[in-house]
């Protein structure tokens, strides 16, 4: 049995699509939310089956990837968040890259050599990485008018993975799998009503969010406070890739109140310093993710000081 484990976001889903419209394959399907990362746990093979796991990191998933290598099952994974230490088994095919500028979906283009190359732009572009995306675009030969459509596309998908919960989204991150994969081709997606709604979404909720104002403002951070509010956990990812490109020689956090007297973080390293998010996040039990941009799926209320020195710490040098 083949099986499919992939992050919900663009990169995931972008990644997986290239894979399985080039190496169609029955398999089974397991993903959720972004910040649903701990999923080789869901995975019950035996041995002899084979699991393909896309963007999601191998530190967190450490002890159930071991598990599964040791009782004969074969493993390939491609991922971009800190993998920690890579087990060394003939089980196990890893193609691992922490580096600012990559993602998983531009690993898998890599791997199929631009097979799916449309598919691997609107992943990246999703991620955040607009400048890889813009130059394999442009090597690719591009229209102007079809990046930018990538471009939306890419946000939109990314966007419908933000939320702790399946209730928040727009879409099950398989049933936009799917219906992507019907699509083949991003153009073909970009005039449905899928897309159209998708598109929708995201343009109110980013609306709702125009006149948001930082709680904590220094010159090498800023913190942004969002309601508990489907809107505002839709649209934290997003926001906090706005707010780096709007102030690029500054850290943000954006933070969204849960139910509990606690918060989702989304924590986005400088644009002209990607690195820290990771370190920064991974202070907290629930923290994790890479240099460039990271998170915390439950920061408790009276851990924001901490947070909040952490950010100091690792971007004005104080503590």
């Amino acid at each position: 049995m083949q099986y499919d484990v992939f992050n919900g976001d663009a990169d995931g889903i972008c990644a997986l699509l290239q894979l399985r419209l080039e190496q169609p394959l029955v398999s089974t399907r397991i993903t959720g939310i972004k910040r649903d990362i701990a999923l080789l746990e869901r995975v019950h093979a035996e041995p002899g089956d084979a699991v393909t796991v896309l963007d999601i990191s191998m530190i967190k998933n450490s002890d159930a990837l071991r598990q599964l290598l040791d009782n004969g099952v074969v493993v390939d994974y491609i991922d971009h968040h800190a993998a920690g230490e890579i087990p060394d088994n003939p089980n196990l095919t890893a193609t691992i890259s922490e580096a600012p500028e990559v993602c998983t979906a531009l690993l898998v283009n890599g791997r199929l050599r631009g097979a799916r190359v449309a598919w691997a732009i609107t992943g990246a572009f999703g991620d955040n990485l607009d400048e890889p995306a813009q130059r394999l675009a442009e090597k690719s030969g591009l229209r102007v008018s079809d990046v930018a459509a990538l471009r939306e596309l890419g946000i939109c998908i990314n966007y419908n993975g933000y939320g702790p919960s399946l209730d928040d989204l727009h879409f099950h991150p398989d049933a936009l799998y799917e219906s992507l994969f019907e699509a083949e081709q991003p153009q073909a997606f970009l005039n449905s009503s899928t897309f159209r709604k998708l598109q929708q979404g995201y343009q109110q909720d980013l609306a709702a969010s125009a006149d948001l104002k930082p709680v904590v403002e220094q010159p090498a951070f800023a913190v942004y406070q969002l309601p508990n509010a489907s809107w505002a956990r839709r649209v934290s990812g997003v926001l906090s890739n706005d707010l780096v490109r709007a102030y690029p020689g500054r850290a943000h956090a954006v933070l969204t109140e849960r139910d509990d007297d606690s918060f989702l973080v989304s924590v986005r390293a400088p644009f002209e310093r990607r690195t820290g998010a990771e370190a920064v996040c991974s202070q907290f039990e629930t923290g994790g993710g890479r240099e460039a941009a990271a998170g915390i799926n439950r920061l408790p209320a009276g851990d924001l000081d901490r947070l909040v020195n952490a950010l100091a710490a690792e971007y004005s040098g104080q503590a």
